[in-house]
């Protein structure tokens, strides 16, 4: 009889043992579930973002871009201005400089 409770004692041993095995089987895989999960979660986040952020430098690109033409005759139009108002300045005063240059260099001093 006491060989019979042992061995009824040693089987629910084994029996407690696979349940936990089944239990500790059953949470890795949940685990391993919930971690693949995650990272297809992380990986789709990650690609709205890239996606995003290419947007945004598309437009900033475009927007730069389709003011440059804008901007390249804005220059020609500023340039050309300071260049002529450079050259009448120069021709103004272009006589007076000869004049002050030739009496300086005519002038003799002691």
């Amino acid at each position: 009889m006491a060989s019979n409770r042992v061995q009824g004692g040693i089987q629910q041993l084994l029996t407690a043992e696979q349940e936990a095995q089944h239990i500790v089987n059953a949470a890795k895989s949940a685990k391993m579930a919930r971690l693949k999960q995650a990272k297809e979660e992380a990986e789709r986040e990650i690609t709205e973002y890239r996606a995003q952020i290419e947007r945004e430098f598309q437009r900033k690109v475009a927007e730069s871009s389709g003011d440059s033409g804008a901007n390249v005759k804005r220059l020609e139009h500023e340039t050309g201005a300071k260049i002529h108002h450079l050259k009448t300045e120069a021709a103004r005063i272009s006589q007076d400089v000869v004049v002050m240059l030739l009496k300086h260099v005519t002038t003799v001093k002691n």
